[in-house]
């Protein structure tokens, strides 16, 4: 029986994601994409970093704007949308994964290890840690999905870090949206962040967290309202460097010298959202 013939055989996705990685070369896995998953168009964000980071690595971007938002669905929802996802990811098959959705890390990242334990597998979470050793005592905003901040995951990351920096936590429902609609720039979204962020003006604070992969797009116009003072992170950055340790670690970064290929897909299936995707990827950070 032939290697392809085993793999179709196998039910089991992580037996076959293993299987896989014991034969790199016949399933040429080291030229295969870095899948990237995210509720909408949000992880492009992320995706800009890895890109910039393993340029000449293949990607396959995937955004489940049909189910958007996942911020205001439950647990459940959020893990089973997202676990059904990474399965399809596997019959790539993918060499790494990205979740770029805070909100499907918390849900499904576990499990999704537990499943797939030889895959490079990377979530994303709030960049509180380093929002809150910038500096002495800084007083930090952290502006996130509904269900981000009342996961387990933030409870933990929040208390490991209260007592070195004073910290706000703002549910923003309603903001994904329009970064989701391509209103990355109107009047509409900079009144909507001008009433969101009014009580935060006075320098109450001097330092925001982006705890949503959707929100950097919208990152100058929060800049333009609080002004020069307070320092902006995400966690995009931090992810992509992260991924790239994992599959270097597991031998699997590419050989390739060209620039490498970018593909996007989304549930909706509209060419719309799919060149919405193509100009927050060439939108300037």
């Amino acid at each position: 029986m032939g290697l392809k013939e085993q793999y179709n055989n196998m039910d089991n996705p992580g037996e076959r994601y293993a299987f896989v990685k014991e034969h790199p070369k016949e399933f040429d896995l080291i030229h295969s994409p870095i899948a990237v998953f995210d509720s909408g168009v949000g992880g492009i964000s992320v995706l800009r970093e890895l890109v910039k980071i393993m340029p000449n690595e293949n990607f396959l971007y995937f955004g489940d704007s049909a189910n958007a938002p996942y911020g205001t669905k439950s647990t459940e929802e959020v893990r089973e949308l997202t676990i059904s996802k990474v399965e399809d990811f596997m019959s790539v098959p993918v060499k790494g994964c990205v979740i770029a959705c805070n909100s499907a890390t918390s849900a499904a990242v576990r499990k999704l290890r537990e499943m797939y334990p030889h895959l490079p597998l990377v979530g994303i979470e709030p960049a509180l840690k380093p929002a809150a050793l910038h500096k002495r005592n800084p007083r930090v905003l952290v502006l996130a999905t509904p269900m981000t901040i009342k996961e387990d995951k933030f409870r933990f990351l929040f208390e490991r870090f209260e007592n070195v920096a004073t910290i706000y936590k703002l549910p923003c429902p309603g903001l994904m949206e329009y970064v989701e609609t391509g209103k990355v720039d109107s009047k509409e979204v900079r009144n909507f962040i001008e009433e969101l962020l009014m009580p935060y003006r006075d320098g109450t604070i001097d330092t925001v967290v982006l705890g949503c992969t959707h929100y950097p797009f919208v990152q100058d116009i929060i800049a333009q309202i609080l002004g020069p003072g307070v320092a902006i992170f995400d966690g995009g950055e931090g992810t992509a460097r992260e991924m790239k340790r994992r599959i270097e670690e597991a031998g699997l970064l590419t050989d390739e010298t060209k620039e490498g290929e970018i593909v996007f897909e989304n549930s909706l299936n509209s060419p719309k959202k799919i060149e919405l995707c193509h100009n927050l990827l060439n939108m300037s950070k």
